[in-house]
């Protein structure tokens, strides 16, 4: 009886075979309420992982031509598939929100891009290709906001950490893979055009 229940209790869209129309709506309803992006096979697990990636890839298509034309789309990074605000509609919303600009000193900017263009670093390869000492905040900086990361430690003497970007700095770059990375000299206009939150202001040398 209590199975029986249950069942009643279950809504009709989840009891019932669902059509292309339902699968759809369940997408979009949680791409629209998460807060992180969702890959595929995290989508998958909406549907019991009894549909296919392709299908779910399919489906998020038709999802995001449909947004085209809206203030909103469905956009695919290297954590998944989001929702997020147009660019040209993000200086409306910053009007009910007013953000400080973001301000990047050199050398954050300097270190994020050797990290990013020649990933793994050490802290010494930076300060080699720097000409300088990178002070220990700037890593800690990075770091704190998801953008670094260490991936590993060289074998040589003193096993120095290497410093790899993360999945965060992709998608918040609107990036699937680190062969999207723009030239170098654009990069600092690319993390401003996306950034939301400040770095902050670190100095260049010393801890």
């Amino acid at each position: 009886m209590s199975a029986q229940l249950n069942q009643l209790k279950q809504p009709e869209i989840l009891r019932d075979t669902l059509n292309s129309s339902d699968t759809k709506r369940i997408l979009e309803a949680v791409l629209l309420t998460t807060q992180e992006p969702l890959s595929v096979s995290e989508l998958r697990k909406l549907f019991g992982n009894e549909l296919e990636a392709a299908v779910i890839a399919s489906f998020l298509e038709e999802l995001r031509e449909k947004w085209l034309d809206s203030g909103v789309e469905l956009v695919n990074v290297a954590g998944g598939w989001r929702f997020q605000t147009k660019a040209e509609i993000q200086p409306f919303l910053d009007r009910l929100n007013p953000q400080k600009a973001p301000r990047y000193s050199r050398a954050v900017m300097e270190t994020l891009a050797i990290i990013a263009y020649r990933q793994p670093v050490t802290r010494g390869d930076i300060e080699e290709i720097r000409g300088v000492g990178v002070s220990s905040n700037i890593l800690k900086t990075l770091s704190t906001r998801g953008w670094i990361d260490t991936v590993g430690h060289r074998d040589v003497p003193g096993r120095p950490a290497l410093f790899a970007t993360t999945q965060f700095f992709l998608n918040d770059l609107n990036l699937q893979s680190l062969e999207q990375l723009p030239p170098l000299d654009e990069l600092g206009s690319l993390v401003e055009k996306n950034e939301e939150l400040p770095l902050e202001e670190v100095d260049a040398t010393g801890d």
